[in-house]
């Protein structure tokens, strides 16, 4: 956490700003002794890891046809998109927990029935650690990355762990 020095307010470490007061805490609380990759994590944004293009289902699309397109195209998770807004999305873990051996017997539902609704979302603009903070407090693997209110990208774990190994080897 990194205390905002104007009011006193904790915040989440990366943020640009006080959730309270909404002063710049862009090189607050930031210390002397971070490596490259640390420094990386708070300063970098979440557009630098070239967010993937998300696969947008309707919430109407049955779960047998959501199922076999993850399958087909080798994903962990699909967006929900109903009128260009994020309604919600579903991902593997959501099969697993929420579906699980009941494929079967549930797979013409809509997809609506078995996502997660209104999905923590970030945009472009925000850090890497914030996007990290997020993913360790929630247990998901998965953010849709907005601009505005429009849709445009979804980040993975994997995407974090592949810039932090580039970033590592690039030290050494």
């Amino acid at each position: 956490m990194i205390v905002c020095p104007f009011c006193g307010k904790e915040n989440t470490e990366g943020s640009d700003l006080c959730d309270d007061c909404q002063q710049s805490l862009t090189d607050v609380g930031l210390a002397q002794e971070l490596s490259e990759t640390e420094r990386g994590l708070v300063k970098d944004r979440i557009s630098s890891l070239n967010p993937n293009e998300p696969l947008a289902v309707s919430p109407s699309a049955t779960i047998a046809e959501v199922l076999r397109t993850m399958v087909e195209k080798r994903i962990g998770c699909v967006m929900v998109v109903e009128n260009d807004q994020l309604e919600g999305i579903f991902t593997e873990r959501d099969a697993l927990n929420k579906i699980n051996i009941d494929a079967a017997e549930r797979a013409d539902r809509p997809i609506s029935s078995v996502m997660t609704s209104k999905p923590v979302t970030l945009q472009g603009r925000d850090k890497i650690a914030f996007a990290l903070h997020h993913m360790n407090l929630g247990g998901f693997r998965h953010i849709p990355i907005l601009e505005g209110d429009k849709l445009t990208g979804v980040i993975s774990i994997r995407d974090i762990l592949g810039y932090l190994t580039d970033r590592s080897n690039s030290e050494q």
